[in-house]
This record gives structure tokens, C-alpha cells and sequence, in this order.
């Protein structure tokens, strides 16, 4: 396995200029080729003015996001009347559970999207077991994104087969991840243990009530009363289930803004970090990540940065591969600002899960990436797919629809029936 580990990445590496083409170091990135604009660019003169503006819209959208959260849980106990379980009963199996947030985050394009949900269900009644395997489902279904983005370089052979590879090493690792951690947690439930610990900890320090300090709690309630004022005519369950709408709505709405503004504000710094960081070894990869994620917001506006660098030839697969494990523990960062705004009984529950979030992710990067029989695992298997899919388009086609919408799919109906 070292062997192989170190062998040359043969048909990976080229970096040799094509004739009649540019040197790859010289390709320029999606955001190179034009210039990002932001929601405000239209109405606000370019200067420190836009600057100020783009902060507070940040501001705003941040606090959309958690109190959108909040909406959702409101809402869940209002439609579920305390019956959360029986209405999710159809997800009791971890396979359903796992596979509704990989087709959810495949959908939505956006894990973020997926665990702040969750955690504002989570806040509302729905059962931990259940909200465990969506959280890992939605670490699966965020890796389609940089593949669809791999699949532009699809006219070249040797930058699809580059960019490709680096997009599903991705896919491999949270795979991989999820078969050892996903049947780990049904036998021994660490997960649930160690995040409930931790949530215990962190809500009640000391003995304090959280509940009469809660200063974002306090502060987002606004918007959850106004939305439940609103609703609050409407008949059960439909009042509940139209606070859910749009709550989910305002957290579309609030990511995706939040998503634009970053992305303007911020891509060219996290391109800066990084260029210095990703050859520095894979720490430094991790770490850079981790990082830019958590900046951006969005994993897959992060990795998707790295895919035509990557289709370039400027970093090899070896290089993008750390950068993407930080990347799933940097995303998890979003899910723990939305269950800062969570308040009574089940608050501490939403904690929970956005913790799950997060240990799961560090579990799977010690585990895969710390054990050297493991690490190459997902590089290997990145490195013969993309072969097969350079040669043969029809395996890079099969891979998308099979891992993120048959599958699934067919996994749902089968255990539903039986």
C-alpha cells in the first residue's frame, strides 16, 4: 500500500502543455474570468460605502439564518403536536434517514442548507436517530456539486481527467466515511453520547440557566413570533407545516445571499490563503480548508474554487485531497451559528445535532486520513474512476445519477416496502 501511495500519479500529473494551448498554470478559474458582482453593486457607488453595505448585508443574513432556524422548530411542534416519531416514522431506518439527506442536499446543492433544517427539526421534536443519518446523508450529497463542476473541463481529456479526480476524492472520502462511522454509531451510539456531553456543556456552564442569559435567543425571537403571530389563524397542522415553508424559504434566501456577498467579499483572500497553503503539506491543506470554507460559507463554493486549478494542472490530486477534508469540517460551522438562536426545551437537542455535524467530521478525518492503510484509500479510487471516465464518458454520467438520485432513490423505496 505505501508502494502505492507513493507510486506517480501517472496519468494524474501532467502538467505539460498541449500544443496549440496555454501553459495550465496560466488557466484561469471561473472567478478569474470575470469579475464577481454582489447583490449591491447595482445600487451602491464602488468604495468604502459598498464595503460598509456588504458587512451589514452579511449582518442581515446571518441573522435571517438563525431565526429561520428558529421559525422551523416552531413550526415542527406546532404541525407534529408532540408526534414527531410517528410522522418520521418512515425514516426510523438509518438507510432512509441517510439517503433523504443525501437526495435533500443534492437538491438544494447545499449541506448548509440540509443541517440548518435539520437542527431547527431537531430543536422541534425530531428524534436524534433520525437527524444523525441525515446529517451524514448531507455530507454525501454536497460533494455533486464540484463533480458537476469537473464535468465543464469534460472537452479536454487530461483536464477532465484531473479535474474529475480531484472532484470525486471527495465523493470516495465521505463514502468511506460514512460506511465506518454510520454502522459505528448504531452499535455503540458515540456519537450521540459525546455531542450530548458536549451540548450539556456548553448550555449550562456552571449551573447557569442559558435560557435567561440568551442574548441571540432574545434577539432573533422577533421574527419567530411575527411568523407564528402570522400563522397563528391557520388551522393545525397547516399553520405548523406553512412556518416550516418558510422558514426552509428564509434559509434558501439567507445562504444563498449570505453565499453571494462572501463570495465577493472574500474569494479573493481564500484564494490567496489558498495558494500560499495547499503545497505546504497536508495540515496546512486541512487547515486552509477549513478555513476558507467556514469564510465562504458554502464547502462547495470552496472545493468548487480548487476543481479547474486542479484540471489546470497548478495542484495535483495529492495536494486537493487534505484541502477537501477541511473543507467538511469547515461547513460544519454553519449549522453551529444556527443553533446559537435555538431557545427552550429541545434547544439544547438542535446543539446537539449541529455538534454531530462537526464530531462526525473530525472522526472521519482522524480515522481516514490518520490511518496510512486508509489515507490513499479515496485517492485510489478517485485516480481509476477518472480514468475510466476519461476514456469512457458514460462511467462519469453513471457515477452522478447513480450515487446521487438512483441510489437513493431505489434505497428508499426498497427498505420503505420491505
Amino acid at each position: 500500500m505505501t508502494a502505492q501511495l507513493n507510486r506517480p500519479e501517472e496519468p494524474m500529473a501532467p502538467a505539460a502543455t498541449v500544443p496549440g494551448r496555454t501553459a495550465p498554470q496560466t488557466a484561469a478559474t471561473p472567478t478569474e474570468q470575470k469579475v464577481l458582482s454582489g447583490p449591491f453593486d447595482r445600487w451602491v457607488p464602488e468604495g468604502p460605502a459598498r464595503s460598509i453595505v456588504n458587512w451589514l448585508g452579511v449582518a442581515l443574513s446571518v441573522y435571517v439564518l438563525i431565526s429561520a432556524v428558529g421559525v422551523i422548530g416552531d413550526g415542527f411542534q406546532a404541525a407534529t403536536a408532540g408526534r414527531a416519531e410517528e410522522l418520521f416514522s418512515f425514516a426510523s431506518n438509518p438507510i432512509v434517514a441517510l439517503m433523504v439527506g443525501v437526495l435533500a442536499t443534492a437538491a438544494t446543492q447545499s449541506s448548509s442548507t440540509t443541517t440548518s433544517i435539520t437542527v431547527g427539526l431537531a430543536a422541534g421534536g425530531l428524534p436524534l436517530e433520525i437527524a444523525i443519518p441525515i446529517i451524514m446523508g448531507a455530507n454525501i450529497g454536497t460533494t455533486l456539486t464540484n463533480t458537476l463542476v469537473s464535468v465543464g473541463m469534460v472537452r479536454n481529456k487530461e483536464d477532465f481527467r484531473r479535474a474529475f479526480a480531484a472532484a470525486t476524492v471527495h465523493d470516495f472520502f465521505n463514502l468511506i466515511a460514512v460506511a465506518i462511522l454510520l454502522p459505528l454509531e448504531l452499535a455503540t451510539g458515540y456519537l450521540a453520547t459525546l455531542s450530548g456531553f458536549l451540548a450539556d456543556a456548553l448550555t449550562g456552564v456552571g449551573g447557569v440557566d442559558t435560557d435567561s442569559v440568551d442574548v441571540v435567543g432574545a434577539a432573533t425571537a422577533p421574527l419567530a413570533d411575527a411568523t407564528s403571530w402570522a400563522t397563528g389563524a391557520i388551522p393545525a397542522p397547516f399553520g405548523g407545516l406553512l412556518m416550516i415553508a418558510l422558514g426552509i424559504t428564509l434559509i434558501l434566501v439567507s445562504i444563498t445571499f449570505l453565499g453571494r456577498i462572501l463570495k465577493v467579499l472574500m474569494v479573493g483572500k481564500a484564494k490567496q490563503v489558498l495558494h500560499r497553503s495547499i503545497g505546504r503539506g497536508p495540515i496546512s491543506g486541512i487547515a486552509s480548508g477549513t478555513v476558507i470554507t467556514a469564510i465562504v460559507q458554502s464547502s462547495s463554493t470552496a472545493t468548487s474554487l480548487m476543481i479547474p486549478l486542479a484540471g489546470s494542472g497548478t495542484f495535483t490530486l495529492r495536494q486537493v485531497y487534505p484541502y477537501t477534508i477541511g473543507a467538511n469540517i469547515g461547513t460544519t460551522a454553519t449549522a453551529l451559528l444556527a443553533a446559537l438562536g435555538l431557545s427552550g426545551g429541545n434547544a439544547e437537542v438542535g446543539l446537539q445535532v449541529a455538534l454531530v455535524h462537526l464530531l462526525f467530521n473530525l472522526s472521519a478525518t482522524v480515522i481516514i486520513f490518520g490511518l496510512p492503510f486508509l489515507r490513499p484509500v479515496p485517492v485510489i479510487a478517485a485516480q481509476w474512476l477518472a480514468n475510466r471516465s476519461a476514456e469512457h464518458k458514460i462511467f462519469a454520467a453513471l457515477w452522478v445519477l447513480g450515487v446521487f438520485a438512483v441510489l437513493p432513490g431505489l434505497l428508499i423505496l426498497g427498505t420503505t416496502i420491505l
